[in-house]
């Protein structure tokens, strides 16, 4: 079965919640070990650290790690998106505790049978967890989830508002160093959008806007494309090149959201009174990639690709177009069912050389009634 962008970009970004687990985990046990010698100071309710309980605690971590991860990326971040940060952390810091000491009452009894050997089906497996759960252990062992868990959360925030990619090389130091990549880049820019924000309102126009990325982001990762940015109504999206060109997906980004938007169109006309439109251009060519900034890091993309991206979504509307792409990239592309028209070759602002642009439409199929039969 092959996994679709979206599953393996879930993949991505619940296996990190593990590697937290599974490595605090290791540090608390290690740390108690050291200062106890492994001796149990509480022998009704304590289990000592022997090979089985410690495979079967990292083993435990990475579990709970990954349902953490699941509930947060797949059912609760969206839950929670219009909470405070500190709400947020609150609330959702309850949920996972309650369900963690769910988990404890059905894991103890199973450790506590591998250090001593007793059946799960005695009595005595049974009360010892009864004690556990009235002793200091078990304070301790709510301190340590605690700690987990907020890291945890504390990591799902950052990733929310930096975006996964994006944390995972600060964290690699990929680009702690400028680096020379190809990429495309498409810029993307609603129609109309300051007559809309007139009309609508600064609060008002901020919620449209929050709902038309919303519309496009699976757009977005179906097609393996990364947001670069969000600047006011327009977005711009990168790709690496084989992700990109690759059945031609960076295309195949602007017509599903353009899918997306329609099949959202009532509801959107509902709610902003506006039928939501777009235009976009794309290019490809060399960026220099790295970390910038006193203050506050950022990871920036410098490069002429980036301008005559710009440049060539601008035109759109004068050459009535509502995709325009560079023929540095039309020509990597793989045949598909688009159609490009070449708009000539057009000089764009701040450059000198000519730069041939195409307008990109969807291939029209036959009707019956077309097709001519042998």
């Amino acid at each position: 079965m092959k996994i679709t962008p979206k599953a393996k970009r879930n993949i991505s970004r619940i296996t990190p919640f593990a590697i937290i687990w599974l490595l605090i985990g290791w540090i608390i046990d290690i740390t108690v070990f050291d200062v106890t010698h492994n001796q149990i100071l509480n022998p009704d309710t304590g289990i000592s650290y022997t090979i089985p309980v410690l495979i079967f605690a990292s083993l435990a971590n990475v579990l709970v790690g990954l349902i953490v991860g699941v509930l947060e990326v797949v059912y609760l971040e969206k839950r929670f998106s219009n909470q405070s940060l500190s709400a947020k952390l609150f609330y959702k810091f309850l949920i996972y505790l309650t369900l963690l000491i769910i988990i404890i009452v059905l894991l103890f009894p199973v450790a506590s049978t591998l250090e001593t050997g007793i059946s799960l089906l005695e009595v005595d497996a049974w009360q010892k967890l009864g004690r556990f759960l009235i002793s200091i252990s078990f304070l301790i062992t709510l301190f340590q989830l605690s700690v987990k868990l907020m890291v945890s959360l504390i990591y799902s925030a950052i990733s929310e508002n930096l975006g996964h990619q994006v944390l995972l090389n600060f964290f690699s130091g990929k680009y702690h160093q400028p680096k020379i990549e190809k990429r495309i880049f498409m810029f993307l820019d609603m129609k109309s959008s300051t007559t809309i924000a007139e009309t609508l309102g600064h609060v008002k126009y901020f919620k449209l806007l929050d709902t038309y990325y919303s519309i496009m982001s699976d757009s977005i990762i179906n097609s393996f494309g990364e947001v670069y940015q969000y600047i006011g109504d327009e977005v711009v999206i990168s790709w690496k090149p084989g992700k990109g060109i690759n059945q031609s997906s960076c295309i195949k980004c602007f017509f599903d959201i353009r899918d997306h938007l329609n099949e959202q169109k009532e509801v959107l006309f509902h709610e902003f009174g506006f039928e939501i439109g777009f235009k976009a251009g794309i290019h490809f060519g060399e960026v220099t990639i790295g970390e910038i900034g006193a203050l506050k890091k950022e990871i920036v993309f410098t490069g002429d690709v980036l301008n005559t991206a710009a440049r060539i979504q601008s035109l759109c509307k004068e050459l009535k177009s509502d995709l325009l792409i560079s023929g540095a990239i039309k020509e990597l592309l793989p045949h598909s069912n688009y159609q490009y028209s070449s708009k000539g070759e057009i000089e764009l602002k701040g450059r000198n050389k000519k730069e041939e642009l195409f307008s990109v439409t969807l291939e029209k199929k036959p009707t019956i009634a077309n097709k001519v039969y042998n």
